[in-house]
């Protein structure tokens, strides 16, 4: 019975990373919202993973291996993927080096997501918390501005300049020494879980009044209560 469910963990994570394939076949054929769902779909194969793996007490080396390389792949590539057709589309109306080249920036949060993970994986202060933003996370953020707030973007004068922007600011949130909390629960006391239970709370308000952007300003959320935990 041991021998079967040390496997399930591993499994899991494999879905993962076949939910990642499909969101970039997906983003390929244009399909951004479809593209987001199977980004969400790899964000619970990662949380259940995890999950599986405590309770099971299936940990293994190639588990953590695995975990790193998928998460590459589906909150890193996928998200970078998305960007880069959407600063496409965008420069498809200018002419030049410049407007042919420019839509790779994207491709910029793939490579801080592959560093970010690389760093979790040989720092052994990440066990209760996190430093930097965590790469699923980012990939949410993405994923919902992209995908809910599509027709806003379209519109915004500068667009492909502010979005750039965004995409420096968001790979070095990855990659940075800012402690933030995570959402691990080792009791449901509300003394030990306030920043939590604030945190969620916001979250599905925000969710509830924003629709699928709610998403990104949840993440918004999540880096400004870490900052503001940290002055403490």
């Amino acid at each position: 019975m041991q021998t079967i469910t040390k496997y399930i963990p591993n499994t899991i994570t494999c879905l993962n990373l076949f939910s990642g394939c499909v969101a970039c076949v997906m983003i390929s054929q244009g399909e951004f919202f479809l593209a987001g769902l199977w980004i969400i779909f790899a964000s619970v194969f990662d949380f259940m993973d995890g999950f599986v793996a405590r309770m099971l007490k299936a940990f293994s080396p190639i588990g953590k291996e695995l975990d790193s390389l998928a998460d590459v792949v589906s909150f890193g590539v996928a998200p970078s993927f998305m960007i880069y057709m959407l600063l496409a589309n965008w420069m498809a109306g200018f002419e030049g080096v410049f407007a042919q080249y420019f839509p790779y920036l994207g491709f910029l949060v793939a490579v801080f997501s592959g560093l970010r993970l690389a760093k979790f994986n040989i720092d052994d202060r990440q066990t209760t918390s996190f430093i930097g933003l965590p790469v699923p996370a980012n990939a949410l953020f993405w994923c919902a501005l992209i995908v809910g707030a599509r027709e806003w973007l379209d519109n915004v004068p500068y667009n492909y300049l502010w979005l750039s922007i965004l995409v420096f600011f968001s790979s070095w949130m990855l990659v940075s020494e800012v402690p933030m909390f995570a959402l691990k629960f080792k009791s449901f006391a509300w003394n030990q879980n306030k920043l939590r239970y604030i945190f969620l709370l916001l979250s599905i308000a925000l969710i509830a009044l924003a629709g699928v952007p709610g998403i990104s300003l949840a993440i918004i959320l999540y880096v400004l209560l870490s900052l503001l935990n940290n002055r403490k």
